[in-house]
């Protein structure tokens, strides 16, 4: 994709995914046979009730003709004119109808332009009763290049596509949201999407009904009322003289209109989206925005056009661009952007940025290729999501490291000579930990280089990675690695104030020790986490490195070292966890047994790791600072469900002020359903069923909620007591909402009554 669009494409595919489970076969028979005829059952429109505008040719017309072999009856909509508007003509639709009936389908015509949208929906109406289905398909053509565009043509474009399909939208929407369903067709296209010359007005029409689309998804979605765009490109009376005769006879809407009928159907919970389809071949397009660039480092600098240019290239490079779902979405991610202004935070002097988006998964699949495993009580917190205190490793983070050199060219850039990348070893690493990790985010890896040291033997490369959490804008760790390249060597300095020095550990006998077999495959397992360095895997590049076989890498070393601590001074919690700076001093070989020798000094845990089988120092001068000493096993059970958070008491308060004040709760009229989490895993539920004056733990007792509030625990105790304004939390993403969000603004009154009580 070049980097100038702005659409990019996904297709999805939904597939059963095998896995092995030791079922009877007779039940795996059945299973079969159930999942068989669910795909072969044919899908219907009975019963409902289908308006297609532009409906007596071209794509229209397959449309109508489909709806209506599959039940549906069918408004068929043409004013009868060419595809320049001109002329008026009963004749289109009133073939349509008749093949339709001659067919044994149900279908009536409609003559009125789509200007007179209440008029096509009174017919449908009045001739059967309701409305299920609008397809918004009316166009025509008045093309001309934009120096001779007249405002006419401008008008009578705008009208019939996109005012003309509001209009008619819009008449169907009352009865749509009475029955509560209802299907929206816009009909898009490329030109609208990418532009085409001498259609400024067609196009500007035709992109306008993607940000109808866009609302209408939003105020539809809790009313089961759900708007696609289809952006088709087919054989009609619209481009048949644009299209060459051999490409113009392969676009069938035959291909096209199954497309349309599945996003119509009942089953298809599409929302919001725009399908492009074509040929037989159909896929979505997104709307992206680059990561960007900021234009001043903090809140008193302002930002000049030479700021601008300085930073052109950055702010149109595509290659991390991201997709936004809602307009809160982008608010959040520029609230991030003004907290990173207000704290001064480095933005733009960096030599390199990584994104990366990482979940529960991650976290597993870091935790097993770091010797984790469910042998070990403590370590169930990283292997399994629905822990209560289930959380990341901290040295999953020194993971961004070697990712962001691997991935560009920053450590070739630093230096003044040319080497062999299997020539460059990890020599040290330092992290520290600057808040609670989250089980899941999207971060952003500045990197920087700090300093380049000549070592005689080999080069220093020192690099600053710092990672901060996209959402909030907040610094979640720093490190720095020290890149050793073997054997250059270039009569430079060979100090810097920006090493952070090793410590020795003491003399004495370690006062703990715990060793730990790897696996045969550890290094194959660990570089699915990201470094994928074939030093680690591949022989023939190993003996290139001077290796008879693949080594294990340095950091997962690190890994089971800092694991073993864990365990021994922190009882397993990671969020004791402060910092770590270690040096690498000689390679592991899967399969050999690592032994971390421990010694304590207050919070600071000195610590050298080596193979037991040789007694080789593989870890030197290494320390991990705590937060706190926690020594002994959790009394907890990490897998049992937590049922008493601070929140209850926020909960309870408003059960009270509701009990004392029915009649002012049921005006609200409403039910809330409050999903409260803790480090984003889904804890506990309450119900405020102000139609019925009460509120319960758990799901409402009937029906579903009217909205969704989703908010971490902590930050439902700040704005019970009024520490957190709810507008600001749901604009900065701590609160979300789904269904009718307006409704959520009625609580604000009952908060205000609760904050005294509190």
């Amino acid at each position: 994709m070049r980097p100038s669009k702005l659409f990019s494409y996904r297709t999805t595919e939904r597939n059963f995914i095998g896995v092995k489970f030791d079922i009877p076969k007779y039940i795996v028979r059945k299973f079969s046979l159930n999942i068989f005829r669910r795909k072969m059952q044919e899908l219907r429109f009975d019963g409902r009730v289908v308006v297609v505008t532009g409906a007596g040719a071209g794509l229209g017309r397959t449309y109508a003709l489909l709806f209506a072999s599959r039940g549906a009856s069918v408004v068929v909509n043409d004013l009868g004119s060419n595809k320049h508007g001109d002329g008026s003509s009963t004749k289109s639709a009133d073939a349509v109808v008749e093949e339709i009936r001659q067919n044994g389908g149900k279908a009536v015509a409609n003559y009125d332009s789509v200007l007179d949208g209440e008029k096509i929906i009174k017919t449908a109406i009045d001739s059967f009763g309701r409305i299920d289905v609008v397809v918004n398909n009316a166009g025509i053509l008045r093309d001309t290049s934009f120096a001779k565009m007249t405002e006419d043509k401008w008008d009578i474009i705008h009208n019939i596509h996109l005012k003309g399909a509001m209009k008619t939208t819009q008449a169907a929407w009352p009865y749509f949201i009475k029955q509560k369903y209802g299907r929206i067709i816009f009909t898009s296209s490329n030109s609208g999407l990418y532009g085409n010359f001498g259609q400024s007005n067609y196009s500007s029409a035709k992109l306008g009904l993607v940000g109808l689309t866009n609302t209408l998804a939003v105020e539809g979605s809790t009313k089961n009322i759900y708007t696609n765009v289809i952006v088709p490109t087919a054989g009609s009376r619209l481009t048949e003289d644009i299209i060459p005769p051999d490409f113009f006879e392969q676009l069938k809407p035959e291909l096209i209109a199954p497309v349309v009928f599945w996003l119509c159907h009942e089953d298809c919970t599409e929302n919001g989206s725009m399908i492009e389809t074509a040929l037989g071949w159909a896929g979505k397009c997104h709307i992206i925005r680059s990561a960007g660039c900021v234009l001043r480092q903090n809140l008193s600098v302002d930002v000049t056009p030479e700021t601008v240019r300085e930073n052109w290239l950055k702010i149109t490079d595509m290659t991390s661009a991201k997709r936004f779902n809602s307009i809160q979405e982008v608010t959040t991610e520029l609230f991030g952007v003004l907290e990173r202004m207000k704290s001064g935070a480095s933005l733009n002097d960096v030599d390199h940025i990584l994104k990366n988006d990482y979940n529960f998964r991650d976290i597993i699949l870091y935790a097993l290729g770091v010797g984790a495993t469910i042998q070990e009580p403590n370590d169930i917190r990283y292997l399994y999501e629905n822990a209560d205190e289930f959380s990341v490793l901290p040295t999953f983070f020194v993971l961004y490291g070697p990712m962001g050199c691997m991935n560009s060219s920053i450590v070739q850039d630093a230096v003044p000579f040319t080497f062999n990348p299997t020539q460059v070893l990890h020599g040290e690493q330092y992290l520290e930990i600057h808040k609670r990790l989250p089980t899941e985010a999207t971060v952003e890896t500045r990197f920087k280089i700090q300093d380049i040291l000549d070592k005689g033997k080999g080069t220093v490369v020192l690099i600053q990675h710092d990672t901060y959490d996209v959402t909030t804008g907040e610094k979640l760790s720093s490190g720095q690695m020290s890149a050793f390249i073997v054997g250059s060597g270039f009569k430079g300095k060979r100090t810097s104030t920006f090493v952070i020095p090793t410590i020795d550990p003491p003399t004495r006998k370690p006062d703990v020790t715990v060793t730990q077999k790897t696996s045969d495959d550890q290094a194959a397992l660990y570089r699915l986490s990201g470094d994928f360095n074939p030093l680690h895997i591949d022989t023939a590049v190993a003996m290139m490195g001077g290796f008879k076989k693949p080594i294990l890498h340095g950091l997962c070393s690190l890994g089971f070292s800092i694991r073993h601590v864990l365990q021994t001074y922190a009882a397993g919690d990671a969020h004791l966890f402060k910092s770590i700076k270690v040096r690498f001093a000689k390679p592991v070989i899967p399969g050999q047994t690592l032994r971390t020798d421990m010694w304590r000094n207050g919070n600071r845990i000195h610590f050298q790791t080596s193979i037991h089988e040789t007694g080789v120092p593989v870890i030197t001068g290494a320390y991990v600072d705590l937060l706190e000493i926690k020594m002994g096993l959790p009394q907890a059970n990490l897998c049992s469900a937590k049922t008493n958070l601070d929140s209850d008491a926020i909960f309870v308060t408003i059960s009270e002020q509701v009990k004392q004040n029915q009649d002012e709760a049921k005006k609200v009229n409403a039910v809330f359903l409050y999903n409260i989490t803790v480090d984003g895993k889904h804890i506990s539920e309450w119900t405020l069923d102000l139609k019925n004056g009460e509120v319960h733990k758990g799901k409402p007792k009937s029906g579903k909620a009217d909205a969704t509030l989703t908010l971490e625990d902590k930050d439902m105790v700040e704005i019970g007591l009024g520490k957190l304004n709810p507008q600001l939390a749901f604009m900065r993403g701590k609160l979300k909402i789904t269904g009718n969000i307006m409704l959520a603004q009625k609580l604000k009154s009952l908060m205000e009554t609760n904050k005294a009580k509190l």
